[in-house]
């Protein structure tokens, strides 16, 4: 049986989340490894205040995924496959073996960085559960114009859909698309509007800082999120963390691939269970867990049991 852990992306974060970590040398490492390459104390990104802004939050999920994946590894645990979702695809990265952690602290400092300046207000993210793309692109289209663009973005299951641009916009879709029978419609904990052309600019610069970081080529199978596919190499690593930021997340596709491909244990690092719940929707034959929800040990227990079976 093949394992995938699984990384999550903005929106999961909550204050404190670097308190639930699990214990160990491993975990600590990681926190002092983070607090060197930002040359400042990394607790002080996983506040309540600093969780406001898009750059704390990207440094704190990079930092407690890892963290939790590194707890694992301490553990003799490799998964076959990682993948993760918008910034997680940076833990994937690292835990991949294809960057070094304190570059891609510093890469995702920027990251943040560039999307805030980008956008500073006015615009975010939604989110559409119970409607199909289609009705909702109608619904897309309707709303948008030049002074106030939005657009379809990640596509998390297929009727889980993710809306990106002006806030105005956004509000004005949810409300038509719960008045059609969608079954849920909120705005997302996400104050820039990701994976869609708004954030072209933002690709670019990324991209140009990605090329003076070394990259190698990967030790674990890396699912993209721009095209759902396994990726071998380090230049197509590096390119699709650039890319990632202006195209949108193909996540039911990169976890049916990963399901194709053998895996039949999903774990979730932390913080959060976001990943795991839209796995187990969409993947009912496969044994889904996340360390948040499930806890750090019983997760070890499972998979060091489970995959010694085969």
């Amino acid at each position: 049986m093949k394992v995938a852990f699984l990384f999550p992306g903005q929106g999961s974060q909550k204050p404190g989340l670097f308190l639930e970590l699990p214990g160990g040398h491993a975990v600590k490492e990681v926190l002092l490894a983070a607090s060197e390459a930002l040359d400042e104390n990394v607790f002080l990104h996983h506040t309540k205040e600093s969780l406001s802004s898009t750059t704390s939050v990207q440094i704190s999920l990079l930092t407690a995924s890892i963290a939790g994946f590194r707890a694992f590894e301490a553990e003799g645990v490799f998964p076959d496959f990682v993948a993760g979702h918008s910034v997680g695809a940076f833990s994937a990265a690292v835990a991949a073996g294809a960057i070094d952690f304190k570059d891609a602290i510093n890469i995702v400092k920027l990251r943040g960085e560039l999307m805030e300046r980008a956008y500073p207000q006015g615009y975010g993210m939604g989110v559409v559960t119970g409607m199909t793309a289609g009705i909702l692109q109608s619904l897309v289209s309707k709303h948008h114009d030049e002074q106030y663009p939005v657009y379809i973005s990640n596509k998390n299951a297929p009727d889980q859909i993710t809306l990106s641009g002006a806030i105005s916009a956004i509000q004005k879709i949810l409300n038509e698309a719960r008045e059609k029978g969608a079954c849920s419609v909120s705005l997302l904990n996400v104050p820039v509007p990701s994976h869609c052309p708004l954030l072209s600019n933002v690709t670019a610069e990324l991209g140009e800082a990605l090329h003076d970081i070394p990259f190698y080529r990967p030790l674990i199978p890396y699912a993209g999120n721009r095209r759902a596919r396994l990726l071998f190499e380090a230049e197509a690593i590096r390119r699709d963390l650039a890319e990632g930021i202006s195209y949108p997340v193909q996540w039911h596709d990169m976890s049916t691939v990963l399901f194709e491909n053998g895996t039949r244990l999903f774990i979730e690092m932390p913080p959060g269970n976001v990943l795991s719940r839209l796995a187990a929707r969409a993947l009912p034959d496969a044994r889904i867990m996340s360390t948040t929800e499930n806890g750090f040990d019983d997760c070890l227990f499972i998979v060091k049991h489970e995959t010694a079976k085969y």
